[in-house]
């Protein structure tokens, strides 16, 4: 259930990010209580998943997936442009979030 909460906590990271940029500046009240609630999810799954996970792997784990997701909804629901370049090297990034759970023996 921790690595779930861990995920969960990523996933509401995006959340909360996206919803920011919809709240354009703050100035959409119904975008900016999803943000809000979107940052009290994603803080609150990450303190379960520490209660079991040391922080040294759940915050980069949190990070990484908050990171990657927020990109994809970028280039998605936004109409980013990201580089090959730059895809690349989100690549590099999900094998290194899967490479610290794969290492971190928990």
């Amino acid at each position: 259930m921790t690595w779930f909460y861990l995920i969960l906590a990523g996933l509401f990271e995006v959340v909360w990010s996206s919803t920011m940029k919809l709240s354009e500046g703050f100035t959409q009240i119904s975008w900016t209580m999803l943000t809000v609630i979107g940052m009290i999810a994603s803080f609150g799954f990450l303190a379960l998943s520490l209660k079991h996970l040391p922080l040294s792997l759940a915050y980069p784990i949190w990070t990484g997936v908050g990171a990657v997701g927020s990109i994809i909804v970028g280039v998605f629901l936004f109409g980013d442009k990201v580089s090959t370049l730059t895809w690349l090297f989100i690549i590099l990034l999900v094998i290194g979030i899967i490479g610290i759970k794969v290492t971190s023996g928990h």
